[in-house]
Formats: structure tokens, C-alpha cells, sequence
């Protein structure tokens, strides 16, 4: 726009203003979904998911994921040679999260009942974002049995083994037994949330 007074032209910016807030807005109702966060530039550091919990049918499923690397205290881990023909879930975390430090709990509760009962069932945590000693630390004083990789210093293979299925820390992932991502959760979960969602990859034909 060219020419007119001053405050018509000003009129004019205002409206264009208050157009684009509102489909702004209409676009991002949500302040915690995803997409907000990304835009947000709040300097956080990190998008928190919102608990969204998503279950992929057996013929939706992708490739199989092929995850590996070296634990926080130095051990090598891989799905093929530590989690063959398991059900296997995958906590992306790190200790400066607060969400991630609220879960952990449940995610160790989940654990230690499979591993009790005997069940066919492997837990994976991919530290991301601090020192593999930090995150050695957190997880012995939260008394985390289950091993986690370091992202750190890997090049970010770890993460990129995911298929691009964990945008939010934390992230969960479930893993059928050929190795394909069958849900997921955005954001924390809680004891019967993952429960859930491993019982029914358990629960399918091998």
C-alpha cells in the first residue's frame, strides 16, 4: 500500500496485525503442543510433549528400527544383540528436564515389573543434551537399573535411529518385537499409560 494519510496507512498495519494474530491463534490453540513450543522461542531449550499417546496398527508400522551405541557408563548396547525378539521401549531424557525427572519413577516401576515377571520385554534410555557421567549420576542416585545411551559425542546416531517419532523431551517409544515403533508417547508417561500400551504390543502374534 502507497500513499494516503498517516493514519490511514496506520489503520491499514493494525488490521494486518490483528489478522495475522488471529490465524496465528486459530493455528496454535494449544500453547503446549508441539508446534507452539517450536515457535514459541521461549529459550527453554527443549519441547515437553503433552502426554499425546499414539498407537500405530500392525500394517501402519515402518521399518525396523536398529538402535545402538554406548551406555552412560561405557557399555556397548544394541537392539540386535541385547533385545532380539523383545518388546522394547525407548525413553529419550535427560536430567536437566523436568518432565523427564517426574517419570522416571514410573518408567523404573514399569521396568523392574516386567523384569520381575520374566516378561519379554527390554528398556532403553537415550540421554540426550549433558555428559554421559551427569547422566550416570541421576540414574544411580534415582536407582535406574535399565541402561541408557549417551547421545553425547555419537553424532546424534542414536537419535537419528528413531526415524524422527521423539520431537518432544521426553519421548517414549514401544518397539514391537520385529523392531518397529507400534506406539508412543509425547511428553511424560505414568505407570499405566505405558502398562497399557506395552500389554498390547505383548498381547499380538509374534
Amino acid at each position: 500500500m502507497t500513499g494516503g494519510s498517516p493514519r490511514r496507512r496506520g489503520a491499514f498495519v493494525a488490521a494486518c496485525a490483528l489478522g495475522l494474530s488471529l490465524v496465528t491463534a486459530a493455528c496454535n490453540d494449544d500453547a503446549n503442543s508441539v508446534a507452539s513450543q517450536a515457535m514459541a522461542g521461549d529459550g527453554k531449550g527443549y519441547v515437553a510433549g503433552d502426554g499425546t499417546v499414539e498407537q500405530l496398527a500392525v500394517a501402519d508400522r515402518g521399518s525396523a528400527v536398529s538402535l545402538g551405541g554406548t551406555t552412560v557408563d561405557g557399555k556397548p548396547w544394541s537392539t540386535a544383540a541385547d533385545a532380539g525378539g523383545k518388546v522394547v521401549v525407548v525413553n529419550v531424557w535427560g536430567s536437566w528436564c523436568a518432565p523427564c525427572v517426574d517419570e522416571t519413577p514410573h518408567l523404573q516401576q514399569v521396568w523392574q515389573s516386567y523384569s520381575t515377571a520374566g516378561k519379554p520385554v527390554a528398556f532403553v534410555g537415550i540421554d540426550i543434551k549433558e555428559s554421559a557421567a551427569t547422566a550416570a549420576a541421576f540414574l544411580k542416585a534415582n536407582k535406574v537399573t535399565y541402561p541408557s545411551l549417551s547421545d553425547s559425542g555419537s553424532g546424534g546416531q542414536p537419535m537419528l535411529a528413531l526415524q524422527g517419532k521423539a520431537a518432544a523431551t521426553p519421548s517414549t517409544l514401544v518397539l514391537d518385537r520385529q523392531g518397529r515403533i507400534a506406539a508412543r508417547v509425547l511428553g511424560a508417561t505414568t505407570v499405566s499409560t505405558l502398562t497399557g500400551l506395552v500389554d498390547d504390543v505383548l498381547a499380538e502374534q509374534a
